[in-house]
């Protein structure tokens, strides 16, 4: 039984596919993967299988060919991943994270004005509260 069911490296890059297409075959998503980075297919199959049993996707097995489908939503994923980095790296700093984030790779000014409208909304809701 496999213990986390947090995605790795690889499962992301699947399920981003998946995310993208909605539902699909190993082959299709072997063949979205390649033009990224070179893989084998029972390489992506067995990667799939491993996601199958964490909860991350789920496999139609109706068709000749198994189709899978994200069993969470791209947003849900980056929340949880977030969540759990914000906690473990920045010990639930926000300020830490976005300091960091910020130095790391600095923002364009269209997404400076689109932090400061969330930041602007947060303000709002913590002040009816």
């Amino acid at each position: 039984m496999i213990k986390s069911n947090k995605p790795s490296a690889a499962e992301l890059e699947i399920l981003d596919v998946l995310w993208e297409k909605q539902r699909a075959t190993v082959r299709e998503i072997h063949e979205a993967v390649s033009k990224r980075r070179a893989t084998a297919y029972t390489t992506v199959l067995k990667t799939m299988q491993i996601m199958n049993e964490k909860g991350l996707v789920r496999r139609d097995e109706k068709a000749r060919a198994h189709v899978y489908r994200a069993t969470r939503s791209r947003q849900q994923v980056q929340k949880n991943l977030v969540a759990d980095l914000l906690q473990k790296a920045f010990r639930g700093s926000a300020f830490s994270l976005v300091q960091h984030v910020l130095d790391t790779k600095p923002a364009t000014p269209d997404e400076l004005a689109e932090i400061r409208r969330l930041i602007n909304e947060a303000e709002a809701k913590g002040a009816k509260k």
